[in-house]
């Protein structure tokens, strides 16, 4: 593994295999329950650590992100491309809820109501912030900064995003959608955002598509209670 992945590649890999443990480790533990014993850890607050440390981690090697440095930024044009495709992709994501499009249970439910069913705004934030600034970067450096271009080319920074195949399209949002349960829904995810960067040939773009994505589904589920989506 070591010979196949290069320093520039762990600097990717790094931050989303944080995440993804993190999360693991949340969907081991229970929230509170209004007879849990007093003091109980309630394993919700594990988002706020996978946020400090995942930010943490894409802080310290940001250097490496060659795609993300100066001279990759977006024009207007591009900026608003990229918002349209995350409103875009927003509203795909909450339609496409068909049971047959539903792949397993989510491994960590995410629900920030106390026992007396008050929203707890601190767990929300959280959950927020997490979702609509730090996972963008953190996804968009992971699937399409790297694997996408890596299944090209194992020398991944060489390979300009405009040029990526359709094959390293097509088999990073694969596994892409297996990191997802609502499976149809992160298929147009993963191609919408992989085209983007194709299209704009920076990753700036995807990210901003991805934030706008996860930001109006955060204020979107707070104001309709829809924790599932989540």
């Amino acid at each position: 593994m070591t010979n196949l992945l290069s320093r520039a590649a762990w600097a990717r890999v790094i931050p989303f295999l944080l995440f993804m443990a993190l999360l693991a480790l949340r969907g081991q533990l229970t929230p509170s329950s209004p007879d849990a014993a007093p003091g109980a850890f309630d394993g919700r607050w594990v988002y706020g650590l996978a946020v400090v440390v995942v930010s943490a981690s894409l802080f310290v090697l940001r250097r490496q992100y060659t795609e993300l440095l100066a001279g990759s930024r977006l024009s207007w044009q591009h900026a608003l491309l990229s918002i349209v495709v995350g409103v875009v992709v927003f509203k795909l994501w909450i339609s496409l809820t068909e049971p047959w499009m539903v792949l397993g249970e989510p491994a960590a439910g995410f629900r920030p109501v106390n026992a007396e069913g008050e929203l707890m705004w601190g767990l929300i934030v959280l959950r927020w912030v997490g979702a609509a600034l730090m996972v963008p970067v953190m996804e968009e450096l992971f699937w399409r900064g790297f694997l996408m271009r890596w299944v090209d080319n194992p020398d991944f920074e060489k390979v300009d995003p405009a040029q990526a195949s359709f094959k390293a399209i097509a088999l990073s949002t694969l596994v892409f959608m297996l990191a997802h349960t609502l499976w149809l829904g992160a298929i147009v995810a993963g191609l919408a955002y992989a085209l983007l960067y194709r299209y704009t040939r920076s990753l700036w773009a995807a990210v901003l598509a991805h934030a706008v994505t996860n930001g109006v589904l955060g204020v979107w589920v707070v104001v309709y209670g829809n924790w599932a989506f989540w």
